[in-house]
């Protein structure tokens, strides 16, 4: 392929705009379910076990995840097509998306919820792989921190959104049907102006060359292996801490509403993420520093994960959640900055992207297997919320270790 060559023109806000929205409907149909809907979807279908059981699904979603994001992204890269590399990907994984969710809304047997969310986990990540690559496609250095955190609000936002829609339309069968409209109107924005670019040269394919392009050296890039690992142990310390909010707030807090517990925690956190992600993006362009943002959000995360250890009342967790708000927005902006800063492949940006995206998904998959022996077995919240402290706190000071970025 022939390497495209750096972007220099700034891009303009409507334009990022349409990016963080296809960004934001992505994540609503992750969140939404994995935040309200798949909860509930399997204490109502297996009962007893429910902890386990919801492991499984979120186990098995994100192992197709894991594999989806890089091969999807891959593909992109070598699109062809009249309307640009990425729109055909977003357009086909929107669609498949909302059929997999609502092929959701009427699961009532357990195989049919892990069915319908691998289905629903594969497809949106073709959409995730291919709008996260018009970052470094379009975005010049400059400016990608502050792009980054804006991106980054879909992420976040997509939490609060996906979980308002689960509770305001009553019930799994309307919070899923409401998730697959959103996902479906998110993408028609960016897709009417996308000013998506064609690959243009035709490249011979090779299975074998294909599948070892997903393997990038820790020896021959260094950087972008520490930046994988940045990414992966503070995401495993997030999932950690996050898999089981529904559940914490019935047994550890003993809210009364514990549904709309999970939505007021996702709200108070969001808003605070989205003004942390847009400051501290915007500060570290203006300084040009990077990783000295990481560390202190991996400090402040790892402060908000001990709040919730030591002080399991409801105001303990409003105050953890906006601790956390303020580290895992500093977090978003600046981490993916550097992400895009040491790509090791010009030509094939959604495929590193995917191969980063790994670091997002794996933890999903690793995290119940942690996280359920600690609730069951080994000291309950209080010992889980201490281990996501610490693997965050040791996933963000990995960032020091990344020499192509100050």
């Amino acid at each position: 392929m022939t390497a495209p060559v750096e972007p220099l023109a700034p891009v303009r806000l409507p334009w990022l705009a349409s990016v963080a929205l296809v960004n934001l409907g992505t994540y609503v149909a992750f969140f939404g379910p994995l935040a309200v809907l798949l909860p509930q979807q399997t204490e109502a279908v297996v009962g007893d076990g429910k902890e386990t059981a919801l492991a499984v699904v979120t186990g098995v979603g994100a192992a197709i995840s894991m594999v989806a994001n890089p091969l999807f992204g891959a593909l992109s890269d070598r699109t062809r097509a009249r309307a640009g590399r990425r729109v055909p990907w977003i357009t086909a994984g929107s669609l498949v998306g909302a059929l997999g969710l609502t092929i959701l809304s009427g699961a009532s047997e357990f195989w049919q919820v892990v069915v319908g969310w691998c289905l629903v986990q594969a497809s949106v990540n073709a959409s995730l792989a291919a709008i996260t690559a018009t970052l470094p496609d379009r975005v010049p250095v400059a400016q990608r921190a502050w792009a980054g955190g804006l991106v980054g609000l879909g992420q976040t936002l997509g939490i609060l959104v996906g979980a308002g829609l689960a509770i305001a339309f009553g019930g799994t069968r309307g919070g899923y049907l409401a998730c697959a409209a959103f996902l479906l109107l998110s993408a028609l924005p960016y897709l009417a102006r996308s000013d998506d670019r064609p690959h243009v040269d035709r490249v011979p394919f090779s299975a074998r060359q294909f599948t070892r392009s997903f393997w990038v050296s820790p020896t021959e890039h260094p950087d972008f292996a520490w930046a994988w690992l940045t990414r992966f142990v503070v995401n495993l310390g997030n999932a950690i801490a996050t898999l089981y909010l529904l559940y914490f707030l019935t047994d550890a807090v003993g809210l009364a509403d514990p549904d709309g517990g999970v939505f007021i925690v996702i709200a108070v956190n969001s808003v605070v993420v989205a003004i942390s992600a847009v400051v501290a993006g915007r500060w570290s362009d203006r300084v040009g520093r990077r990783k000295v943002f990481v560390v202190w959000a991996g400090i402040v995360m790892a402060l908000a994960a001990l709040l919730l250890a030591f002080w399991q009342t409801w105001p303990g967790v409003l105050v953890a959640a906006v601790v956390l708000g303020v580290g895992f927005g500093a977090f978003l902006a600046v981490d993916l900055a550097i992400v895009t800063e040491v790509l090791p492949d010009e030509a094939g940006f959604a495929k590193d992207l995917g191969v980063i995206n790994i670091a997002n998904a794996l933890p999903q998959v690793i995290a119940p297997v942690i996280a359920a022996p600690i609730v069951t077995l080994l000291g309950g919240y209080t010992t889980l919320y201490v281990t996501a402290a610490v693997v965050g706190l040791v996933g963000a000071l990995s960032v020091v270790r990344i020499r192509g970025v100050s």
